[in-house]
């Protein structure tokens, strides 16, 4: 049997130690078959050696229209955590389309490089940047289809109700292409109005909702329940996404499972954005400074569907990072304490396969029929490549080759 890409001697993702390894046959983009020793008649084959083989990464929420812009902004020192926005805020009329794609471009490609195959990238719509940010990143979209799927998901970062402009801006963008409407209603002078305002534009167009929310040093007011109420309202469970939520994590867990049960509940995901959240959160202290990180472990045992993802590259609101998603839950697990191998592996499937769910995307996987998006890690599972942050030897989309990293030598004397 012939195929176009076989990967021989792979460790299957969710396999025990012992089974034993397995080829995968891949035509005209999809998993044809898997099974051990499937020959090696192949327009390419790839020797895996015992590693793992996943489902590409799927990062559920990043913003590519102002990363890499350190150079412009310094990054955000003060003890006030708005003061990222401001820095960005104060240039946002600096960026041109070229500019956002050149910059976006450079962030992308690495995400492509560590394994990324599936993405919701944020794109902020006001009348200081207009719609340069959504359309210098929608211009990637289609130049990068062979790598990577990419949605936009269009947001009032500076407010909805009280920025006058913003609300047309956004309607626009979601009749030229946007994907996802967004929300950011701690900048908002009318938090449970901007809320409102976005659920009616997800219900005119028919699009999924993601949310900046309930970022603060305390657990008090929390908007995520309005947000709950508003899914079942409009039946849109399953649909709606939040990011940050660093309110919760200032809840005692006998406070944070019932808000994680009603999420559960209402069908409403979160996404913790550990890098963000860990370099921003805890300003009001400057002693014993807390994590201000969600337990992602805690909100998935509840039943919540949990996504870990990189949120900002290279600015005000995070000025590290290489948009790898692996170093992410990496940085999570460790942050939450969270060392068992079962907590490890559910952390593991936060970039994979729940990321997916999150985007609602089916097809997602090592199965039979499902899009060749794979990646081949230099670790035997899936465990060990998040304890040990992993490279990325091989990746593919749809059983097209895009990215090649050689394993490490040592050259001994």
């Amino acid at each position: 049997m012939d195929f176009d890409l076989l990967l021989k001697e792979v460790r299957l993702p969710d396999s025990a130690a012992d089974a034993p390894l397995c080829d995968i046959g891949v035509r005209g983009g999809r998993i044809a078959a898997i099974a051990p020793q499937l020959g090696d008649a192949a327009g390419e084959v790839v020797q895996a050696g015992g590693r793992v083989v996943n489902g590409g990464f799927v990062e559920t929420h990043i913003h590519l229209d102002k990363t890499c812009i350190l150079a412009r902004c310094a990054c955000e020192t003060a003890r006030n955590p708005h003061g990222a926005m401001e820095r960005v805020s104060d240039i946002k009329h600096t960026f041109t389309v070229d500019d956002v794609t050149a910059r976006a471009r450079q962030t992308l490609e690495k995400a492509i490089s560590h394994g990324c195959t599936r993405m919701r990238t944020h794109a902020e719509v006001d009348p200081r940047v207009g719609l340069r940010g959504f359309e210098g990143v929608r211009a990637l979209i289609e130049e990068y289809r062979w790598a990577i799927d990419i949605e936009i998901c269009v947001m009032p970062q500076e407010g909805l109700t009280n920025n006058p402009g913003t609300d047309e801006l956004m309607v626009e963008a979601l009749r030229n292409g946007a994907r996802v409407v967004g929300a950011a209603p701690n900048y908002d002078t009318d938090r449970a109005g901007q809320i409102r305002r976005v659920f009616e534009m997800a219900r005119e167009f028919d699009i999924d909702i993601d949310m900046h929310l309930d970022s603060g040093a305390t657990g008090d007011d929390l908007d995520v329940l309005l947000v709950c109420d508003l899914a079942e309202k409009y039946g849109w469970q399953g649909r709606v996404a939040i990011g940050h939520g660093t309110k919760m994590a200032a809840l005692p867990p006998d406070r944070l499972l019932p808000v994680a049960r009603r999420m559960a509940a209402a069908g409403v995901s979160i996404s913790v954005l550990t890098a963000t959240d860990l370099y921003l959160g805890g300003r009001h202290a400057d002693h014993n400074v807390p994590r201000s990180t969600v337990d992602a472990n805690f909100m998935h045992e509840a039943g919540v569907l949990t996504t870990i993802s990189t949120n900002n590259v290279l600015n005000p609101f995070t000025p590290f990072g290489d948009a790898q998603l692996l170093r992410q839950a990496n940085m999570q697990a460790i942050v939450s304490q969270r060392g068992k191998p079962e907590e490890v592996r559910a952390i593991w499937d936060m970039i994979g396969p729940h990321g997916a769910r999150a985007l609602r995307q089916s097809d997602y996987g090592v199965a039979l029929g499902n899009p060749a998006d794979l990646v081949v890690l230099d670790a035997p599972d899936g465990e060990t490549a998040l304890r040990t942050v992993a490279p990325v030897l091989h990746a593919f989309k749809r059983g097209r080759r895009t990215v090649t990293r050689a394993p490490v030598i040592i050259h001994r004397p």
